[in-house]
């Protein structure tokens, strides 16, 4: 088979997306790099580039080159392994937590964020799961109890840590290939009010987060305690006006905004940058999901598709929930923004899913 060059506007891009998030977080971590590393203000700008952007270029260099139907044989492999990797962070020594929350562990004095990778190989697991049952018309129908099983194998050590965030964007995605690939409009009403009821379930075990819900409604309750964060970042945003204060003259990086360069960067993206450079990355994101879903739609096989509508729907889906709390649209949920945000295995597993893409793009019939 005759391949095609990779979707060149695609890569471009990813490559803008990903460059631009290094430019943002080389300001909003000056202070956090200061008052951690004094001898260092560019501590997390350094190690996201070495050990996210740097890695992550390489593997999408090489994956984009490689057939993607090959993935479809390591499927199940790839998830077992990353959920394996997923309880590994609940043992004392390896595994290790902040604020609360256990998600991450330490290799040879690398950090990894298992949750992360998991949303790329249950994607990959999905997809080919899905194309395996569609063969069968009758079979398929009967498929929503196994789908619902193999999700909730999933949700288990998520709901552990706790990552209920990165368990939303995961259940979205899965919906959205498990609709896509031909399921019932019955089946998905009956997935979503067993999530809605899920949900309710998580806020009834964790209180924090129907504060979280109780803030969203009445931001002005609470401004120094649960409320704080969603102030802090509604002030970053509103002063940075059209043009915004400047690149390096964010105020609210100084130890006002909380998670500056996580969940929260965004809200320094509108103080420095402004309207302006908020739209330039909303553009970004805007033209990564109409070229995503275009390899989707055009891909050769269903495998293909599946695959390449779950990668765009989970990197656009996390994008529009970290935005919309951070602009007070919907809750706060700690969920980082894909590419921008400081974190070495979000934007490797990112780039990684982007070369995926990138090898369907190949095989694109026209």
């Amino acid at each position: 088979m005759k391949l095609k060059n990779i979707d060149k506007s695609l890569f471009i891009t990813v490559i803008a997306l990903s460059v631009f998030g290094l430019i943002i977080i080389s300001s909003a971590s000056v202070v956090m790099s200061y008052n951690k590393f004094g001898y260092n203000n560019h501590y997390y700008l350094l190690h996201q580039f070495l050990y996210g952007f740097l890695p992550g270029i390489i593997l999408l260099y090489l994956i984009q080159k490689i057939d993607y139907k090959i993935l479809k044989n390591y499927a199940p492999l790839f998830l077992v392994a990353t959920l394996i990797l997923s309880l590994i962070v609940f043992i004392p020594g390896v595994g290790y937590g902040l604020k609360g929350a256990n998600r991450w562990i330490d290799i040879a004095g690398i950090s990894l964020q298992p949750s992360e990778f998991i949303k790329l190989t249950f994607v990959i697991y999905l997809a080919a799961w899905l194309e395996n049952n569609k063969k069968d018309k009758e079979k398929f129908s009967k498929l929503l109890i196994p789908f619902i099983i193999i999700t909730s194998v999933i949700a288990l050590p998520l709901i552990l840590q706790p990552d209920v965030g990165t368990l939303s964007i995961i259940i979205l995605t899965a919906v959205i290939m498990y609709f896509m690939s031909g399921a019932r409009i019955s089946h998905i009403l009956i997935i979503v009010s067993g999530g809605i009821m899920g949900l309710l379930f998580l806020i009834k075990v964790a209180p924090y987060r129907m504060n979280r819900f109780i803030v969203f409604l009445h931001p002005e309750l609470d401004p120094l305690g649960i409320g704080y964060q969603i102030n802090q970042a509604l002030l970053a945003i509103g002063s940075g006006g059209f043009l915004g204060l400047g690149f390096g003259r964010s105020r609210q990086k100084f130890n006002y905004l909380p998670e500056p360069i996580g969940d929260s960067i965004f809200a320094v993206t509108g103080e420095e940058l402004g309207f302006v450079g908020l739209f330039i990355l909303l553009t970004l994101f805007l033209i990564f999901a109409l070229k995503g879903y275009k390899i989707a739609s055009k891909a050769p096989d269903d495998f293909g598709k599946l695959v390449a509508i779950g990668i765009t729907s989970w990197i656009i889906f996390q994008a529009f929930v970290n935005i919309a709390a951070i602009i007070s649209l919907i809750p706060l949920t700690g969920i980082p923004l894909p590419f921008i945000s400081y974190g070495g295995s979000a934007l490797i597993t990112s780039l990684v899913g982007c070369g995926i893409l990138l090898s369907i793009s190949r095989q694109t019939t026209k």
